[in-house]
This record gives structure tokens, sequence and C-alpha cells, in this order.
């Protein structure tokens, strides 16, 4: 048995071609943030965290969270966070605490030290930021235009996962 698939006219094909450039801009955005991300922290001489692990600082800020709670929120994706958050809190960058309630939950929050990688991540962003304005490269409308984009792509993908369960 063969997969068919139904010939597309102009404007489908059109469609299909630009719904895929956004997924490969998606995810190669996405890698391309970590490398700035990286980039800059070797910069400032700050080698034992990964980029990954300077992003969930920064998406944490001053919440206080599980780890389960970080894929609900949206913090973070990756099947590895037990991992980066064990390693974040061996290196002094988080607390943990096991709740109260469930002990089998951990319940993490940021250090001092934690919260000055958060910080400079944050200028490090803000740079960002005020360039893209002044190079006249996107302004305030035209990054909302985009984030609406986003958000419904978003709302989206997650009533597609929702309807296969």
């Amino acid at each position: 048995m063969t997969m068919h698939t139904p010939l597309l006219d102009g404007a489908q094909r059109a469609l299909m071609a630009g719904y895929l450039d956004n997924l490969a801009l998606l995810e190669r955005l996405h890698r391309l943030l970590l490398d700035v991300i990286k980039d800059e922290f070797e910069r400032l001489g700050i080698l034992e965290i990964n980029s990954v692990q300077a992003l969930l600082l920064f998406n944490i800020g001053e919440n206080e969270v599980t780890a389960g709670e970080l894929k609900s929120r949206g913090y973070y994706q990756g099947s590895n966070a037990s991992y980066n958050l064990k390693k974040l809190v061996e290196l002094g960058y988080m607390h943990h605490q096991r709740s109260e309630i469930d002990r089998r939950s951990v319940r993490v929050r940021l250090t001092e030290k934690g919260r000055r990688v958060r910080g400079q991540v944050a200028e490090l962003f803000g740079r960002h930021a005020e360039g893209l304005a002044k190079r006249g490269l996107i302004d305030v409308e035209g990054m909302e235009a985009m984030n609406q984009s986003l958000k419904r792509m978003e709302r989206y993908w997650t009533e597609q996962i929702r309807y296969i369960y």
C-alpha cells in the first residue's frame, strides 16, 4: 500500500511551502538563540552551565516551580529537565525543597547566583531588542503581530495534541 498525497492547487502549495518554511525557521531560530547565549556566556567567562540551563534560569525567573510545572507552564520542553535542574542545584544556581504536601515533588527556585545569570540573559535580550529597533528591523507593532501569529500557531498545535488523547 502506498501513501497518496492529493494534488495541491497553487494556493494550497503556497500555504504548505510557507508553513514548512515557518517550521524550519522556528527550529533554526531556537538553535541560534542557544548559540547566541553560549557565545555571550563564553565572552563573560561563564562556562559551568550551558545555554539550555541559562535559558531555563531566565524562564523560571522569580517563580518557584516543580519539574512538572516547567512543561505545563511552557518553560521547558526537553526530556532532560530533571538532569538540568539537578545540575543547576549542584552548581548553586537553584535551591530545591521537597513539597510538604507531596513528598515526591521537589520545588525549585533561583539562588542569588541563579538570579545574577538570569539578569545577564535579560541584559542580552534587552540589547537585542534595542538593536532590532535601532536598525529598523522590527518595531513594536511588528513584534506584536509576530507574537500574535506565533500564539495562534501554538494554540492550534496544543489543540491538535489534546485531540489525539
